[in-house]
C-alpha cells in the first residue's frame, strides 16, 4: 500500500500544520511575500542557496494574506498593483498619525471593526492612575521597558512618563518604538522583551499594538499580565483583533484616571469612582 505524502504548509495564524494536500503558493519568511511556485525570482534566490531556508508554502492566496504576507511584484504583477493601490490609499495621515494596512490582521477584519482611532495626548489623571497600578503596595515593579508607537501623541505621553518614573526612583531600562507598518515587527518584540523589566508600559496606536502584541505573544516570552498601557488601548476591538488570549492580563488607565483590564478576551473598565462598567 502507497505511504500517503505528507505537506507542510503555514496557516492563516503564521504556523506550520500537516496537510495532505501541496500548496499552491511559495513564500518567503523573512521578506513576508508570496508567489507563485515557478516565480522566476524565487527560483533564481533558490539556486543561490539561503532562500530555500526561509522558504514557506501555502495551499492558497486566502491563508498568505491572512498570514500577513504580501503578493510578489515579479510573478503577480497585477495583484502587486492592486495591494500597493489599496495600501497607499490607506496612508493617509491624521494629527501626525498614519492609518496604515495591518499585514499581521486579515484585512477582513480590520474592515469589520472599522477605523480604530489615532491617540491623543494624555491626560494629567490618566498619567496619575497608571503610576498608581505601577506602584501599588506589593507590585515591587522597580524597572520597566516602555514601547510605543511613532505619532507625536504617543511619543509625548512616554516622554512625560519617563520623566515621572524617573522622578520617584524608578528605572526606565530602555525605549522601544515600532512602525504602525512593518513586515512582522520581529526586531521590535525582540527590543522590547530584551532584558528583564519587572513590567512594560505602552503608549501606542491600538491597530499598531495589535500587531505588536501579536508577534510578541508568538515569537518572544513577553508576558501581558506584566504589561500596562494608556487610554489610547482601550479599545474593545483590539482584543478581537489581536487573537483569543493574547491580551489576556493587560491593564491601564483611562483619561479620566479610571483603569481597564482585559480579561478571557473582554475589555472591563471601572471609572475613578469605581463604579465598574463593562465595554
Amino acid at each position: 500500500m502507497p505511504t500517503m505524502r505528507v505537506y507542510t504548509l503555514m496557516g492563516a495564524d503564521g504556523r506550520p500544520y500537516r496537510s495532505s494536500v501541496p500548496g499552491t503558493l511559495g513564500g518567503y519568511r523573512r521578506g513576508r511575500l508570496y508567489g507563485r511556485l515557478d516565480c522566476r525570482s524565487a527560483l533564481r534566490a533558490i539556486s543561490v542557496g539561503d532562500y530555500i531556508r526561509h522558504r514557506v508554502f501555502f495551499l492558497d492566496e486566502a491563508t498568505a494574506i491572512a498570514a500577513g504576507y504580501r503578493p510578489c511584484a515579479v510573478c503577480l504583477p497585477e495583484t502587486y498593483a492592486r495591494w500597493k493601490a489599496a495600501r497607499d490609499h490607506d496612508m493617509h495621515p491624521v494629527n501626525g498619525y498614519t492609518r496604515p494596512r495591518s499585514p499581521l490582521i486579515r484585512p477582513a477584519d480590520v474592515t469589520a471593526y472599522g477605523e480604530l482611532p489615532a491617540p491623543i495626548p494624555y491626560a494629567g489623571p490618566e498619567l496619575t492612575s497608571l503610576l498608581g497600578l505601577l506602584t501599588a503596595p506589593r507590585s515591587r515593579i522597580e524597572t520597566v521597558t516602555v514601547g510605543h508607537s511613532r505619532d507625536d501623541a504617543s511619543r509625548a505621553t512616554v516622554d512625560a512618563f519617563t520623566e515621572a518614573w524617573q522622578a520617584v526612583g524608578r528605572t526606565v531600562l530602555a525605549v522601544v518604538d515600532w512602525p504602525e507598518e512593518a513586515a512582522s515587527w520581529l526586531r521590535a518584540a525582540q527590543r522590547f522583551t530584551r532584558g528583564t523589566p519587572d513590567a512594560w508600559v505602552v503608549a501606542a496606536a491600538p491597530l499598531g499594538w495589535v500587531q505588536m502584541s501579536r508577534r510578541l505573544r508568538h515569537s518572544t516570552g513577553w508576558d501581558p499580565n506584566r504589561t500596562f498601557g494608556f487610554a489610547s488601548l482601550a479599545e474593545p476591538c483590539i482584543t478581537a483583533l489581536a487573537g483569543q488570549g493574547t491580551l489576556d492580563g493587560l491593564r491601564g488607565a483611562t483619561g479620566d484616571g479610571g483603569i481597564w483590564k482585559v480579561e478571557s478576551d473582554r475589555l472591563t473598565v471601572c471609572p475613578p469612582e469605581n463604579e465598574g462598567t463593562v465595554a
